[in-house]
């Protein structure tokens, strides 16, 4: 049983959230700011963290920086809709994904299985293999589902849950479009609206990790109006 610390000053949260991921079968301990959760984590480390970045005493870029210095648990970041700066700076300092509220408990539980089960991986746990999981490779893009991994011309590039989820779905089928209504049946569930924007910005920073690994990427192209095709080099 995955022990699960939710972080967040929200109450409402913090209680109808536990009481989802506990009926999914996790561990869950929860804590309203951020120097309550250092405090516990420092005596037991939980498998995973989600954090709300706004938070009293100790915000969530405070604590994940403190985390950082002793672990490599997955984190996630509860984000509000304007808080893009945030992310960014979020997920440079290590966080491993985020979720917009107000959210879907089923995708934020999807993000926490998908983590959960990268993480088991790493570690060397057996995992069985089937389509889905199975290592991708598609001329110089190499992606492992069960690694969250991601390579390209032999480079590793770090990509968030999200962002390897939209990577997938176009790599999956060279030349084929996707709309992107379907990138967002991909990753985000129906329960959630998202605007074009956030595909787009989704887009956008996963065309920006991929070119650290290659400044001459091009294989994801734009068909304006249309939505996003993977090119394979």
């Amino acid at each position: 049983m995955a022990r699960i610390a939710l972080v967040d000053d929200d109450r409402n949260i913090l209680t109808s959230v536990s009481m989802t991921l506990e009926a999914e079968g996790f561990d869950v301990q929860t804590y309203n700011d951020g120097q309550a959760a250092l405090d516990a984590f420092n005596k037991q480390m939980p498998d995973m963290a989600v954090l709300d970045i706004k938070m009293p005493r100790m915000d969530g870029m405070d604590l994940l920086q403190r985390l950082r210095l002793k672990s490599s648990m997955p984190v996630i970041f509860l984000t509000s809709k304007d808080d893009e700066i945030d992310e960014v700076l979020g997920l440079r300092m290590g966080a491993d994904d985020y979720v917009k509220k107000p959210f879907s408990q089923r995708l934020l539980v999807e993000r926490i299985r998908a983590l959960l089960r990268r993480q088991d991986a790493i570690s060397g746990e057996l995992i069985e293999e089937t389509e889905e999981t199975k290592v991708m490779v598609r001329g110089e893009l190499t992606m492992d589902p069960l690694r969250h991994a991601v390579k390209w011309k032999g480079n590793d590039v770090s990509l968030t849950v999200t962002e390897f989820l939209l990577l997938q779905a176009l790599a999956q089928r060279p030349g084929f479009v996707k709309s992107r209504d379907q990138l967002m049946d991909v990753a985000y569930d129906d329960q959630v609206y998202v605007d074009d924007r956030t595909i787009d910005s989704h887009i956008k920073r996963l065309r920006i990790k991929m070119r650290t690994a290659d400044d001459e990427f091009s294989a994801i192209e734009t068909l304006y109006g249309i939505g996003y095709r993977y090119n394979e080099e």
